[in-house]
This record gives C-alpha cells, structure tokens and sequence, in this order.
C-alpha cells in the first residue's frame, strides 16, 4: 500500500490517530504491547510519517477557542470574561465563534480547529445539535475539549453547568407560593440539555403541589416573530395562565412586549420569573424577577479544567461534572 496515513494506520488498528501518533513517538502514555502493535503494522505497510504535520501537532498555539450559540445573550459574554481571566494568566488568547444556534455551521467551526488553530476548545452546543458525532470526532484527534452550560450528557467530557433542576423547582415553588395556580413554562428548543433539566424542575414543583394537570409547555425556537405568536396564544386562551416562567432572558423581554401590546398587567393579571443576567432587569416595568446564572464563575471554572487537560494533569472527580449554583433574585 502506497502513502498510508496516520488515519489509514488508526482504521486499521481499531485506535484512535492520536493513539498510533503517541506509539509510534514512544510515548511512556501508550502501553508496549499497543505499540508493538503499531510498530509492526506501521513497518508492514511502509507507513511514512509526515514531519510537517508532526511539528504542527507538536507546536503550540498558545489560543483557546470558545464556541457559543449566540452573544445577545448577557450570560455568554460574562463566561467570556471569567474564560478571557484564565487565560491572560496563561498567556493564552481566546477565539471567539458564534455558531448561530446552527449544527452545520458548529460541525464547519470543529473541523477547522483541528488544524492546530487552538490547544483546547469550550463549547455551548447549539440547539439545532441532535447528535455528538463531530464532538466524539473532535476528542478522537486528541484535542483537549469541554462542555458547559448547554452540555450533551452522551458525551465524554468534562462539563460544567448550573443547578437548572433545583433553581427551576425553587422558581416554580415561588410562583406557587405567589397564588399562581395554572403556570406556563415557556422553552427553548426541547432537545437542550438546559431545557431538559429546567422543564423537570418546573415539573416536579408542580408535582409537589399536585398542580401537574396545569402544566403547559410552550417550546420556542430561534424566530422572535414566531416566538412572540406561541405566546400571544396562550394569553388568549379559555384559561390563560396566571403565571409565567421563561426560559432566557430573550424570551422574557418578548413576553414584557407581548403584555404592552395587549394591555396586559404585570403582575395585576399574572406574575412572572426568568432566567436572565441582564442587569436591566431591575429597570422592566414592573422589575423582573429573575435566576442568575453564575456566568463569569462558569467561565473560569471551564477554563480551569481546560488548561488541566492541555497540560496534561489528571483531573479530580469533581472536576468532571461542576455545578456552580444559581441565585433567584425576586422583584415585583
């Protein structure tokens, strides 16, 4: 066989390239056998190793990339900046790219960084992500990669979120404890790991109440028209509901729109909690209540546990799965 690959090499030995890299290279990682396996497949088929791609791999960029669905969002530009603290400690810059809430477009991104753009790479997965296949491919080549917020529990990686369950019910409690009796839960697109968790913690209070017979579930997705339509429409129920819990801070701001629009009272007609770091949500009309999420913590924690994985070290247990708590801040 002429011109074999290192991934040629890998298919053929059922391992990883990044594996058959590191035996070949006669790292102290690999056990012998595996490299006497590599060894012997490698001298069979004539593999010749490429010395430019070697000194790419070799070479640090000293760059991290942060992948992240949109920046409208308050909560993703405070993760930059607890990710851009560890860095510059590093001496290490941060790439910013926004996916667009796209799959495609987040599948493009991944590839191009395995090219040596960045050491390492964070991710909040889009929610157009159904499934893990580029990410498993992306950690196959090696490259050092971790989750947060929006994580895939499928996936092998380090992950770091926020307690969306238990904040959700607590939210949830304080509508209920509040007089709300029929809540809607308004969504993000149902295939999130955050819709996931949020949607359950909404429902278990409800359970908790015996109120699970009220629950009503509005999923949006990335149309601000067609999100403001989904809910207009409940409003305009037989039994709008008497409470409301948003899923972003996006949504909540669409809702506040739809309430002036139609001349609805807040919180006279209903009573509303959200998700949101904005601070100006203490400036709405009436000030919304809101869940914050620990953004800036997020960041530096995710951070932390990337440069742990580009250097090399072992991480802890707990560093495999973070939760950093959120905080409920009630307004009127």
């Amino acid at each position: 066989m002429n011109n074999v690959t290192l991934k040629q090499l890998a298919e053929k030995l059922n391992l990883s390239t990044s594996t058959v890299s590191r035996a070949l290279r006669d790292s102290h990682e690999i056990g012998q056998e595996t490299k006497d396996r590599v060894k012997a497949l490698a001298k069979k088929l004539k593999f010749q190793p490429n010395p430019h791609a070697s000194s790419l791999r070799q070479h640090k960029s000293n760059t991290i990339a942060v992948l992240i669905p949109e920046i409208e969002n308050t909560f993703f530009s405070q993760v930059i900046n607890g990710v851009e603290l560890v860095a510059q400690s590093k001496g290490y810059h941060v790439l910013i790219y926004l996916t667009h809430e796209d799959y495609n477009k987040e599948t493009e991104i991944l590839r191009l960084l395995k090219n040596g753009r960045a050491d390492g790479v964070m991710i909040s997965v889009s929610n157009t992500t159904k499934n893990t296949k580029h990410l498993q491919s992306f950690q196959k080549d090696g490259i050092p990669l971790v989750l947060f917020d929006r994580t895939c529990d499928e996936l092998n990686a380090p992950k770091v979120m926020t307690d969306d369950i238990e904040i959700a019910m607590i939210a949830t409690e304080k509508l209920i404890n509040s007089g709300c009796k029929r809540i809607a839960f308004i969504s993000m697109s149902a295939n999130l790991s955050i819709s996931k968790r949020r949607v359950k913690g909404y429902r278990q209070a409800l359970q908790k109440y015996d109120l699970q017979k009220n629950a009503v579930i509005i999923e949006c997705g990335g149309n601000d028209a067609e999100n403001k339509k989904k809910i207009s429409k409940i409003f305009k129920s037989s039994t709008p509901p008497d409470g409301i819990f948003t899923a972003t801070e996006k949504l909540a701001v669409i809702t506040y729109e739809v309430c002036r629009e139609n001349e609805i009272k807040l919180p006279r007609t209903f009573k509303m909690v959200s998700f949101s770091n904005l601070p100006a949500a203490a400036l709405f009309h009436p000030p919304l209540s809101t869940i914050i999420q620990p953004a800036f913590e997020i960041g530096k924690e995710a951070a932390s546990i990337l440069f742990k994985l580009i250097e090399k070290k072992t991480l802890l247990p707990t560093e495999k799965r973070v939760i950093i708590p959120s905080q409920l801040v009630e307004r009127n």
